[in-house]
């Protein structure tokens, strides 16, 4: 019998493991995530930007998803990751998300406090099972390969944990992003060490789950010391991207005669499955 999402993250929280995030843009990503998160027994959490959901259609991804959790009783769940509009927040919800996300880091504290209670109060009153995230600290809104830290991001925008505490309670969010290192995007130097002691201190502060974004480009060592500090859920995006464009343009060039896309794609799924399955054994210690 499948959980719902706040049980399962609990679960990573008490067992020092992550639940793994993992964008996608189409049908293709969208197995190569499922068949990798079930291979391993693992709970797995879809994510949808705001250009996935208008491009593969916000009803749609739902259905997608949630046609997945019933044909096989299995615990995937589909966020609808960083909106950065109350009305963006609302759509997802009444869609039937199964969390959200409103992305206020670039907002001043005070109009992000205000923008995401908005969103928790109506999530609240519509359905108190889906979980509502909260960010503050800006990592950058780049989901590509990038040459360098994206302009204001920096030790000095990491998140303040006394900042922390004041923003979640005021919100009374279910989950926390802060900035703590990380950064969206793959830079192709090399991306930050993630400040280990930041995610302890913003934990103890907060004392409810935290999500880290921006996990592509990331070492795995410096995963694990993050979800043994206490970080719960891990999003992956710009990995997967390039793992799909590589592996498409090798898959035309390789069969340039082939036209059913089926047969063109099914190694392109194979390519973005060996992603998620790395990523989800570290997040898991397997």
């Amino acid at each position: 019998m499948v959980k719902n999402l706040r049980e399962y993250i609990k679960e990573a929280e008490q067992n020092k493991t992550a639940i793994g995030h993992f964008n996608i843009s189409n049908l293709e990503i969208l197995w190569s995530v499922f068949n990798a998160a079930r291979s391993l027994e693992l709970p797995v959490i879809i994510g949808v930007s705001e250009g996935e959901r208008d491009f593969i259609g916000l009803r749609q991804a739902v259905a997608l998803v949630k046609s997945l959790r019933e044909e096989y009783n299995y615990p995937i769940f589909i966020n609808a990751d960083h909106s950065y509009s109350f009305e963006r927040v609302r759509a997802a919800i009444d869609a039937g998300c199964d969390m959200v996300i409103f992305d206020g880091a670039e907002l001043p504290i005070d109009k992000n406090i205000e923008e995401t209670k908005k969103c928790v109060e109506y999530a609240r009153k519509t359905n108190p099972d889906i979980l509502v995230e909260g960010e503050l600290g800006f990592i950058g809104k780049s989901s590509k390969l990038i040459e360098e830290l994206p302009k204001g991001v920096s030790l000095e925008t990491q998140t303040n944990p006394t900042d922390a505490i004041r923003f979640v309670k005021e919100t009374e969010i279910d989950l926390f992003a802060p900035s703590v290192g990380n950064v969206h995007g793959l830079i192709k130097s090399g991306n930050p060490n993630l400040n280990i002691e930041r995610i302890k201190a913003i934990k103890d502060a907060v004392k409810i789950p935290l999500v880290l974004h921006g996990g592509s480009g990331i070492s795995d060592k410096d995963f694990q010391e993050a979800i043994a500090s206490g970080i719960e859920m891990v999003h992956i995006s710009t990995e997967l991207r390039l793992a799909y464009q590589n592996s498409l343009k090798l898959s035309l060039q390789e069969n340039p005669d082939e036209t059913t896309p089926y047969k063109i794609m099914k190694p392109v799924v194979l390519a973005v499955e060996k992603v998620v399955d790395h990523k989800l054994r570290v997040f898991n210690k397997i």
